[in-house]
């Protein structure tokens, strides 16, 4: 699955991004999640600049690197929270951490019960969220499509659609594919200027 490089459209006066691109049909399929590459994402929101967002941001790589060396290379993230809103105006506050849910195609030989014995560390929520700032979910792709699995990305979609006050938003969506990584690090070394390992 390769992303649509499309644009992230600017938060709008309640300081989110809009569930649907303004402008669009009410039907149009413009809407959230926006599929943008990974250096898109990256490029804006690190032009804030501030060392909470870039630290949110270089976590982000490094958890993606993580699961990239544990084989889960084919599939996509949902990112949001806070972090893809404008927190320092509408709530006078710096971001924590970035919600993420990873959709992703089990590994080459591998099945759920091998991979999470490999990789323990990679789904303890704490150690995600210490380690890389990140507010992590995992949902396994390819299994048959029954009735827990589409009240499970309902679920997703519901929360992340709305904020807790009950406002719409938008979030978004980039691929998983490891060769997007580099430009995206590129990105936040230019606009943040640190690297980590």
């Amino acid at each position: 699955m390769t992303s649509l490089s499309g644009s992230i459209p600017a938060w709008n006066s309640a300081g989110v991004l809009p569930p649907i691109r303004p402008n669009a049909q009410g039907n149009s399929n413009d809407r959230s999640p926006y599929s943008v590459d990974l250096s898109v994402f990256v490029d804006y929101f690190s032009y804030i600049s501030s060392f909470e967002r870039i630290a949110i941001l270089d976590g982000l790589l490094r958890f993606r690197a993580t699961l990239h060396r544990a084989g889960i290379v084919k599939g996509f993230q949902w990112l949001d929270g806070s972090f893809l809103e404008h927190v320092e105006s509408i709530e006078g506050r710096q971001p924590r951490d970035m919600d993420v849910v990873t959709f992703f195609c089990m590994p080459d030989g591998k099945d759920q019960h091998l991979l999470l014995q490999e990789n323990s560390a990679l789904f303890n929520a704490e150690h995600l969220k210490s380690t890389y700032r990140m507010d992590a979910y995992h949902v396994v792709l390819g299994d048959p499509t029954d009735a827990w699995r589409v009240r499970t990305i309902s679920y997703w979609y519901s929360m992340w659609s709305h904020r807790r006050d009950g406002l719409w938003k938008g979030f978004v969506q980039v691929d998983l594919d490891p060769s997007q990584d580099r430009a995206a690090r590129a990105r936040l070394n230019l606009n943040g200027g640190f690297h980590h390992e």
